[in-house]
């Protein structure tokens, strides 16, 4: 009897259907501001304290300024600098485009001045008087010397200078004598001691004149 139902115990246990597993229901996402997370409030607080302390302070916004202010200063310092160097450098060049015409432009200046003094002798001894025929010969042999020189210098921008009869200049004439002339203004070249000459609008020497009172 009990060997009986111990085994109807038995196979009503093997016939037992399973039981069902309770199904676990799936968590739900936990927000940032929940358990497992950083909260909202907090981390914002944290980024502003961040900020906070990356601001810069008053005396470092001043040294900034200061520094602002003497880099400027240097700016303005080289831009002056450098209007001042080119303002020379064009001066310079004024110049020496200046002195270049002048010298293509007075390029005779310095024979014609040295030949001055041979046309002054040529001038005295074309005054002399003979009746002598030799002499007359070389005289006329002289002038014409005289005359090729003369020419030759012109061409280069050489030339007289105009007195007698003229008013006197000061900047053309030298005045080494003062006479009362009649048939003449007061203050004008009555008589011309030694020609003075020119090159183009520069004198190389002024003429030595007598003046009327």
């Amino acid at each position: 009897m009990e060997q009986g139902e111990k085994q109807v115990m038995e196979q009503a246990t093997y016939d037992e259907p399973e039981r069902e597993q309770p199904i676990e229901e799936e968590a739900a996402p936990q927000s940032e501001g929940e358990s497992g997370g950083v909260p909202l409030e907090e981390a914002g607080g944290e980024e502003a304290a961040e900020l906070a302390e990356k601001a810069p302070t008053a005396e470092e916004l001043a040294a900034a300024k200061a520094q602002i202010a003497e880099l400027e200063a240097k700016l303005s310092e080289m831009e002056h600098r450098y209007l001042r160097l080119y303002a020379d450098f064009e001066n310079f060049r004024r110049r020496t485009r200046q002195e270049m015409e002048a010298a293509e432009k007075y390029r005779a200046q310095s024979l014609a001045s040295d030949l001055l003094p041979v046309l002054d002798n040529f001038e005295r001894a074309l005054k002399i008087e003979t009746d002598n025929e030799q002499a007359k010969s070389i005289l006329q042999g002289m002038e014409m010397v005289y005359r090729s020189l003369v020419d030759a210098l012109k061409k280069e921008g050489v030339e007289a200078i105009e007195a007698v009869g003229k008013p006197f200049d000061p900047y053309l004439h030298q005045a080494v004598m003062q006479a009362e002339a009649e048939g003449y203004e007061p203050n004008t070249v009555v008589e011309e001691l030694q020609k003075g000459y020119k090159l183009k609008d520069r004198v190389l020497r002024p003429a030595m004149v007598k003046v009327s009172q």
